[in-house]
């Protein structure tokens, strides 16, 4: 586990390691360039290559460790949902997360066709929340993908954001998260896409959060839209 810098969530938690790239949101992959660094560093939970998928066992029992509540983003370092990860450790994982009700576990995936397949062998607690990253228009059918499971919070991840997203389908989507790409080479992302996806979100009156707009200096560009930040939340979290 690890204490985390990302907006919207507290801490990351990773029972799994390694991916290896779907679509043009992963063209600059920061799982990718941490997993080398950490390689470098001798860790030897990401000693193999970023392509080598591998689950780790040891890591099943660590959210009974935690003594307080904690909001956690699971497999910042890999895709839940990848070809090559077992269904049936992937029920081991949700078997963790059903169990250990206290905490809330944040799951983000771009495999959202093993998500829909996998769904029913899945037990869906209300602590687990289920989101698919959406980058521009040619990976929208992931939305469909995530409404058609059984997840009782169902979130999208519009980051990095790199194209329009008009006339989206929000109905059962409880959380729109967005950001721009930020690293040495980032895509531009514009004003007018991050204000018609908030307008959208406040029709449909789903939780909007804007994370930031990124860049090669992503501190010095901020979060601010309309001289505000955004950090709503869905409702599980905000009662």
């Amino acid at each position: 586990m690890a204490q985390s810098s990302i907006e919207w969530t507290e801490m990351t938690w990773n029972p799994t390691t390694g991916c290896d790239k779907l679509s043009a949101g992963c063209k600059f992959c920061y799982a990718e360039i941490m997993h080398r660094r950490l390689r470098a560093m001798g860790q030897e939970k990401y000693s193999a290559s970023f392509k080598t998928v591998r689950t780790h066992e040891s890591e099943l029992n660590r959210p009974f460790e935690w003594k307080s509540s904690r909001t956690v983003f699971v497999n910042s370092m890999s895709d839940l949902f990848h070809k090559d990860v077992p269904l049936s450790f992937i029920q081991q994982v949700f078997t963790t997360m059903n169990q250990c009700p206290q905490h809330t576990f944040q799951v983000l995936t771009k495999r959202s066709d093993l998500l829909a397949i996998y769904s029913e062998q899945l037990t869906w607690t209300e602590n687990i929340w289920m989101g698919v990253s959406v980058e521009d228009h040619r990976v929208v059918h992931r939305i469909d993908d995530l409404r058609s499971t059984n997840a009782q919070v169902k979130f999208l991840s519009l980051e990095p954001l790199i194209g329009p997203l008009p006339n989206l389908n929000l109905a059962g989507i409880d959380w729109v998260i967005v950001g721009g790409e930020s690293g040495h080479r980032p895509r531009p992302i514009k004003e007018e896409w991050v204000q018609d996806i908030r307008l959208q979100c406040e029709r449909a009156g789903v939780a909007f959060f804007f994370k930031q707009w990124g860049g090669k200096n992503k501190k010095e560009s901020g979060r601010l839209l309309n001289g505000r930040t955004y950090d709503e939340m869905p409702n599980p979290i905000a009662a």
